[in-house]
């Protein structure tokens, strides 16, 4: 394991990043370790910033609890930085140490493992602004908040992306599966069924990327709790009585708001009109994603040479 002394270049790095967080009033200074520190003087240099240490493991922030700093385990360890970072910010509103809205200042490895060598202000922003905590922990008790991260992401991809450069609505319901299964149908054929669990998990990167080529079926994509494909290609049954929904959302989103009231399920629909991914709770959306523009095309270029003279 990592253990980061306090030298010269941490120092700077550190004492550089809490100037920007007090420059502009930032929330919070979060680093982000492979292993345990100087946790006492990492907390003299800050000064009266606000110190949230994340981590993949307990054993990598030993010790920063007792001296006062905020603690979030990740258990990420082959994710990539920036899925690391959303992750902690993720945790840490879920568990009250920042607020929705908050700007956060980050320091981690982003060139060379082992090395703190990359500072970035995080605004949560829109995204998370529209969250509360007790919100955040609602979702949590339905749905791990790793799992419907995971979904969530996916959802995103596909509302940016689409396929083969056409857009693409889909549905996927998390959670509660039994109860999902007894209240929908198949379609047609389903493509994961009769897989093995371990090549229907989410957790692996070549079933993320499956999924999101079934995404262009018809009926919603099922997804239990710890992040299995249960089932694709089915049509939701519940009815969609006495639910209100903003207008100009299709049928897609009546299923999600619909299935999401009479189960413990989190619903993510993805807009084929826009892309925009909305999270649904208890027959309401919860959540709302505006996907960045979409992908630049790159055309081969056509040369048309001058006519000869």
């Amino acid at each position: 394991m990592k253990t980061y002394r306090f030298t010269e270049q941490f120092q700077t790095i550190f004492e550089t990043a809490a100037k920007l967080s007090r420059a502009v009033d930032a929330d919070a200074l979060m680093l982000l370790l492979e292993g345990p520190t100087d946790w006492d003087r990492l907390k003299t240099h800050a000064g009266e910033e606000k110190i949230l240490i994340a981590a993949d493991f307990p054993a990598q922030i030993e010790g920063a609890a007792e001296v006062g700093l905020a603690t979030v385990v990740l258990k990420m360890p082959d994710a990539p930085v920036h899925e690391k970072l959303t992750q902690a910010l993720l945790e840490s509103v879920a568990d009250d140490i920042l607020a929705p809205g908050a700007q956060v200042v980050a320091l981690y490895s982003g060139f060379e493992a082992g090395s703190i060598d990359s500072v970035s202000l995080i605004h949560l922003g829109e995204h998370l602004g529209q969250l509360t905590s007790r919100d955040l922990r609602q979702l949590e008790t339905r749905v791990p908040l790793d799992t419907l991260k995971t979904v969530v992401d996916m959802a995103v991809e596909v509302g940016r992306e689409g396929r083969e450069g056409k857009p693409v609505g889909t549905l996927f319901v998390v959670g509660d599966s039994r109860k999902v299964l007894a209240s929908s149908h198949p379609v047609g054929f389903d493509p994961v069924r009769g897989y093995s669990r371990k090549e229907r998990n989410l957790d692996d990167p070549r079933v993320r990327e499956g999924i999101k080529e079934i995404a262009q079926l018809d009926g919603a994509i099922l997804v239990s709790a710890e992040g299995i494909v249960e089932a694709s290609a089915r049509y939701i049954d519940a009815p969609a009585d006495n639910i209100t929904l903003p207008k100009g959302l299709g049928a897609r989103h009546w299923a999600a708001a619909a299935i999401s009231r009479k189960t413990n399920a989190v619903a993510v629909a993805v807009s084929e009109s826009n892309g925009t991914v909305r999270i649904f709770q208890n027959g309401e959306v919860t959540l709302r994603i505006e996907p960045f523009r979409r992908p630049m095309k790159w055309k081969d270029f056509e040369y048309e040479p001058p006519p000869a003279e």
